[in-house]
């Protein structure tokens, strides 16, 4: 039986209250004090100022198609469907991340390889033509680049990133409000 609060929250995100989560049920039994905070988190962080709704929903989504949780997918995606996301931006969304994926393992392996020049010499050899000319737009796509490469701990790729979208303009606040959520709705996945 879930309270109320995680029944407020799962509906704000248009998700079935009845799905079945035995974190949120043992958080539930205890009264815990946690899912308060990550109500309160998740509407924060949906909300802030330095990214509008479809961004917000856009970023979201990129974390549940990281870490393959179809039900925060399916609720990212309708929410982001409501603010305007096209079937492109959608999609990019998905490329972006799987992309990412590709970038973290292998540069996150260059990084420990840090003294074997070989590996820091040999071209990439990696296709990735989606990041020439996105959907999504040059700066959103790298603030989504530096969101998931934070999610999957990729130091180097963090570091280009961050500075890539700096100079597409985005403020330090909208980085930092980009990384919270990011750490929110991650958060979010592990529990439900």
């Amino acid at each position: 039986m879930q309270n109320e609060t995680v029944q407020n929250m799962l509906n704000d995100l248009g998700i079935d209250v009845s799905i079945n989560s035995i974190s949120l049920e043992k958080l539930a039994a205890a009264d815990s004090r946690f899912i308060k905070d990550l109500k309160l988190n998740v509407s924060t962080t949906l909300n802030s100022t330095n990214l509008n709704k479809k961004e917000a929903y856009l970023l979201a989504l990129s974390v549940a198609v990281n870490e393959k949780h179809t039900i925060l997918i399916d609720a990212f995606d309708a929410l982001a469907r409501k603010e305007g996301a096209t079937d492109a931006e959608i999609a990019e969304t998905h490329a972006c991340t799987a992309l990412m994926n590709t970038n973290n393992v292998f540069y996150r392996f260059r990084h420990y390889m840090h003294n074997v020049d070989f590996y820091n010499n040999q071209p990439a050899g990696l296709r990735m033509s989606i990041m020439m000319n996105p959907v999504l737009g040059k700066e959103f796509f790298e603030l989504m680049s530096l969101a998931v490469s934070a999610l999957n701990g990729c130091e180097r790729c963090v570091t280009s990133h961050e500075a890539s979208v700096k100079q597409h303009g985005a403020s330090e606040q909208r980085i930092y409000d980009a990384i919270r959520l990011v750490a929110v709705i991650k958060s979010l996945a592990v529990i439900l």
